[in-house]
């Protein structure tokens, strides 16, 4: 029996969580869940926010599977003049196992209406530096500075992971997205170093784009694309941007690296009051799931709860709300598990 940590993030998440445990008993997967939460759902127990007891699960296993972490009640994004309000749970999550890249898979799903067809490639991004990191402070009344960290070191290590999973996959060509025309120290550092890697895997072709015209070219021909390395910032815009092209959330799945470290992460979540209970779409965590059951050798079982999902998805009888139906979370999943025992 393989152990995975699961953290809850609370809301919608716990709707995900049982989703996910039903198809993985249908599938009769050998994996057990050590439940461990964070985010909103730990701070409702009285606890903190990151329990450091969570983390060292995580650093012992060395395998997550999470929900996303919900900010406390009522709390909006904090402004220069706004009050204490707590960091954002997902980021400091990451920062406290470090963890140093996101792979974005962005592929079509059967079955769920997208704009472009043919559509796959890897998105890569660094999420230790840059302006996300949110270095920033209040010089004087009105004038308000964000630092851009870029550092060789994690340059390097980042890069190389995007040629090794390129290579991993039998993808050819890697585009490194910049803006090396006017940050020329910053983004300029990024560049050379995805150079400088590059030259280790002479196999694989290595292309740069600047990041207003990688968002020209992923909106007229994505399908150019087989993996796409970002900065932190850049990553993230082209995250949201990657899943609107091949039809949304739905279709989204996280997987956070570090050292001795992997968590598969839903991208999407949200309160019971936003999203009553049982209404919830489960995909996404359903698709990071099954990339974990592949990463562990559970090949056939990933693929015969892939298949399911496909064929729910385009028979359209059975669907959640935000994708065009009014089935519940339960009769997605009930549907989906019919599908595993046809």
């Amino acid at each position: 029996m393989r152990q995975v940590v699961f953290v809850q993030g609370g809301g919608l998440g716990h709707d995900q969580e049982l989703a996910v445990r039903r198809l993985f008993e249908a599938a009769r997967v050998p994996v057990e869940f050590d439940v461990h939460t964070a985010g909103r759902a730990s701070l409702e127990l009285g606890h903190e926010a990151l329990p450091e007891s969570t983390l060292a699960a995580i650093r012992a296993c060395g395998l997550a599977l999470k929900t996303k972490l919900l900010q406390p009640k009522g709390v909006g994004f904090p402004t220069a003049h706004g009050p204490n309000v707590p960091t954002n749970y997902n980021v400091a999550f990451r920062r406290a196992l470090g963890l140093f890249a996101s792979i974005r898979p962005v592929h079509n799903l059967p079955g769920v209406r997208s704009r472009f067809t043919g559509v796959d490639f890897l998105l890569v991004r660094e999420i230790t530096e840059d302006l996300y990191t949110a270095s920033e402070h209040e010089i004087v009344p009105g004038v308000v500075q964000s630092f851009k960290i870029v550092t060789e070191k994690a340059c390097l290590r980042f890069f190389r992971l995007a040629f090794e999973l390129a290579g991993k996959m039998g993808r050819k060509t890697v585009h490194c997205v910049h803006k090396a025309n006017i940050l020329k120290m910053a983004d300029g550092l990024f560049l050379d170093c995805f150079y400088r890697v590059a030259q280790e895997f002479s196999s694989i072709t290595a292309k740069d784009l600047i990041v207003d015209n990688a968002c020209n070219q992923l909106v007229s021909r994505p399908q150019q694309f087989e993996v796409i390395a970002a900065g932190n910032l850049y990553g993230d815009l082209l995250s949201d941007l990657g899943t609107g092209l091949v039809g949304g959330v739905s279709t989204s799945a996280a997987i956070n690296v570090g050292d001795g470290i992997t968590v598969y992460e839903a991208v999407y979540g949200a309160s019971h009051e936003q999203v009553p209970p049982d209404t919830a779409n489960p995909l996404p965590l359903i698709l990071p799931a099954t990339e974990l059951l592949r990463d562990i050798g559970e090949v056939a079982a990933a693929e015969r709860i892939r298949h399911a999902v496909e064929a729910v998805l385009t028979e359209g009888q059975v669907r959640t709300r935000d994708i065009g139906g009014t089935a519940t979370t339960s009769a997605f999943v009930d549907a989906i598990i019919a599908k595993m025992k046809d």
